[in-house]
């Protein structure tokens, strides 16, 4: 399936770019979200009309990127949790409680954009957590999980 990206997609192209991905990641993800349409003469047209107001707003979504990224840089992230006498938590913090307590502290960051390379944290400790905010952006935020004995 060819398609034209109407954004920058990570590990995939530019925009503008001419790509072939599998059906299903078109269909189902690529063509949806706006991320992309098919590659036919009629939208390589309106493509090219609509060119420098795409990369306006290309533009647009890298600088408020950037500067959530250097809001993000001031998180300092702490996280309670009950932990069981062998030192393990009770369950496990994953990507929607780290970006529900961070908003709670006034960062705005969703779930999707956590990347968590080591899986959910079932120790207290200090952890990096990766940010992407943008195909070209990304940030480290440290979290700490403290533990407490029931």
């Amino acid at each position: 399936m060819e398609l034209i990206l109407l954004e920058k997609i990570q590990n995939l192209g530019n925009l503008g770019d001419k790509v072939k991905v599998k059906p299903g990641y078109g269909r189902n993800y690529l063509l949806p979200q706006g991320k992309a349409v098919p590659a036919t003469q009629q939208n390589m047209e309106q493509f090219e009309e609509r060119k420098a107001e795409l990369l306006k707003a290309e533009a647009e979504k890298l600088n408020t990127a950037e500067a959530r990224k250097a809001h993000l840089e001031t998180a300092v992230v702490e996280m309670t949790a009950n932990v069981s006498p062998e030192g393990r938590l009770y369950g496990s913090i994953g990507s929607r409680e780290i970006a529900d307590h961070m908003t709670g502290l006034g960062f705005s960051v969703e779930k999707s954009e956590l990347i968590m390379s080591e899986g959910a944290i079932r120790t207290p400790g200090e952890y990096e957590i990766t940010i992407q905010l943008h195909a070209d952006v990304a940030t480290e935020v440290k979290v700490t999980v403290i533990g407490e004995e029931t």
